[in-house]
């Protein structure tokens, strides 16, 4: 509910609004002995590079690259507002040797830190971390162990990473989900969890040592509107506006693709078990949200998961 608990009271409270035509960036890739009939591009990252150049990654699943049929592909784009950008084939895919689940590869999202470009991601069980000087060629980050992961759970399928900098602290929000029947491992033993899946975020002033992870947002109506056991909240993107924080939840992908959003004045907390903080929903799946040139973008999957499009974005007062 509006001014409830979470609400930005000492904010104007806007809402996300999609204002005009979408345009389609990115298509069903050819990727040679890898190329599937099912394959689908989902979960995705977009940035602008070094040079100036946007660039877009993708999770592929349902490829012939074996495991959890899933890889990383590339775009570039000369202008955000271009269509049909240009293929620049197979970014990335597991890696085995240094911890990652075989074709688990999930959710690319990269940040820039100085003259440092981050990528953070999923590999299927954790989230990891990869960088780049130009924003084009990633190297994975390895910890002492020589493994990518930079930490895992409390959910199963610990996925969807991304990241805001905010007063000297990193936040790294993402989503997990339990099994069929409510549970999850946790050292060693089966624990039954309230809630089916959840946005999670963990702290860190240096990238390398992580917070334990707090419950930011579960539960509630988005949970009830969901296309399987473990998608009420879905690749979760919080953007920072007005000092307010503004949390995109996904239920749905397809057709009847759907997101939820909340706002808070505290990054932490977007409502557990309640919409309290619930202010719309928009007709998409995955969205990333980009400020460039003084004007909001937002970047979703197709409706029909055989590609990724672009839309202008509004921000509207809540009544």
């Amino acid at each position: 509910m509006l001014g409830g608990k979470n609400s930005p009271t000492h904010h104007v409270l806007t809402r996300p609004v999609i204002d005009g035509p979408w345009w389609q960036i990115a298509g069903n890739p050819d990727m040679g002995k890898y190329t599937s009939e099912k394959q689908q591009p989902v979960d995705f990252g977009i940035w602008q590079a070094a040079d100036g150049t946007w660039q877009l990654w993708s999770c592929i699943r349902n490829t012939r690259c074996g495991g959890h049929t899933r890889l990383f592909y590339h775009w570039e784009g000369k202008n955000l507002t271009d269509s049909d950008w240009e293929p620049r084939g197979i970014a990335m895919e597991a890696d085995t040797t240094v911890g990652e689940a075989a074709g688990g590869l999930q959710a690319p999202f990269v940040f820039r830190a100085k003259d440092t470009f981050y990528m953070i991601y999923g590999d299927w069980n954790s989230i990891c971390l990869a960088s780049s000087t130009d924003g084009k060629r990633f190297t994975r980050v390895l910890n002492e162990q020589g493994r990518s992961a930079l930490f895992t759970g409390p959910y199963n399928n610990t996925r969807d990473p991304m990241v805001i900098y905010d007063k000297g602290m990193y936040y790294c929000y993402y989503a997990g989900h339990t099994g069929p029947d409510g549970t999850v491992m946790e050292n060693g033993k089966t624990v039954r969890k309230t809630y089916k899946s959840a946005d999670f975020c963990r702290t860190s002033a240096d990238l390398k040592h992580w917070s334990q992870p707090v419950m930011v947002a579960a539960g509630g109506t988005a949970d009830q509107k969901t296309d399987w056991f473990g998608g009420g909240a879905e690749c979760p993107f919080v953007v920072r506006k007005a000092g307010a924080y503004y949390l995109f939840r996904n239920q749905v992908y397809g057709k009847n693709n759907l997101n939820t959003q909340y706002a808070s004045n505290d990054p932490l907390n977007f409502g557990i078990g309640d919409d309290s903080s619930r202010i719309g929903t928009l007709p998409v799946a995955a969205p990333e949200i980009i400020s460039s040139g003084g004007a909001y973008y937002i970047v979703a999957l197709n409706p029909s998961l055989d590609g990724i499009r672009i839309a202008k974005l509004k921000w509207e007062p809540v009544e």
